[in-house]
This record gives structure tokens, sequence and C-alpha cells, in this order.
């Protein structure tokens, strides 16, 4: 864990530094400015757009009584796909546009799902219950109504 994250804030920046200086070597600083600044606001808006799509197929499938597994999880890589464009550089901006592509995310859902898949056991008993367990005793339910005295 501890290498993953050296090499999310230190490895990463640093190869984002030397390609932009590339960049600008090679172009102008104007225009690797330019570059950043366009591609900041084209993907917020891409991001937005995507981002809304999303969020109308998740009402969509809560209103039909559907989890929406599949589409959180579209809304949180589009969320991590725009903290991307807007941040100065060019591999995140490859990544993040590479997000809000519709089938480059399917393909980041199954990999994140075949790893979530290996790191969750179930274990279950015939009856339902953990064996050595009882289900819990039942409450006596009483009903109860509310009388208004003016």
């Amino acid at each position: 864990m501890l290498w993953r994250l050296l090499v999310l804030f230190t490895v990463v920046p640093t190869i984002e530094l030397v390609l932009l200086l590339v960049l600008a070597d090679n172009t102008s600083w104007q225009f690797t400015v330019g570059l950043i600044i366009i591609t900041g606001f084209i993907g917020a808006a891409l991001a937005r757009h995507e981002g809304l799509r999303c969020y109308r197929r998740i009402q969509e499938q809560l209103a039909s009584g559907r989890l929406p597994g599949d589409s959180m999880m579209d809304g949180l890589m589009i969320l991590v796909a725009g903290a991307l464009l807007v941040t100065p550089g060019v591999l995140t901006d490859l990544v993040g546009f590479a997000l809000l592509f519709p089938p480059f995310r399917g393909v980041v859902r199954a990999y994140a799902k075949k790893r979530f898949a290996a790191n969750i056991q179930m274990h279950t008993s015939p009856g339902g219950w953990p064996p050595g367990t009882e289900p819990p005793a039942r409450d006596r339910i009483i009903d109860t109504k509310v009388i208004e005295e003016d």
C-alpha cells in the first residue's frame, strides 16, 4: 500500500512535469499552458455531461426498482475523471478522457468487480444463519394510532 502512495504522489507528478517540460520545449510554453487550460475546460464540460447522464440512469433504475450498482460505479469513475482532467498534466488528461469513454469504463468496472469479488468471502449455513447462532427473537409488534385533540 505504501508503494502505491509513493507512486501516486511522487512518481506520477514527476512524470507529468517532465512530459509538460518536453512538450513546452518541442512547441512553446504558450501552447503548453493553452493545452492545459483547454483540456481542463473540455474535460470539465464532458465530465458534467457524462455525470448528468449517469445521474439520470441511476434515477431511472431506482424508479424501476433495480439496484444501480454499475451506474454508481460509473458515477464514481466520472468523478475521478473530472478530477484528473482539471489536474494539469498529460497522463492525467489521457486517463481522465479514457474514463469518460463508456466502453473503457466498462473494462475498468469489470476489473474492479473482479478485484472486489476476490476480497469478499461469504459463509452461509443451510438454515440461513451462521453456524452456532440462533435467529433473533421476534419482537412483539404493537400497532398504534395517533389521535389529535383540539
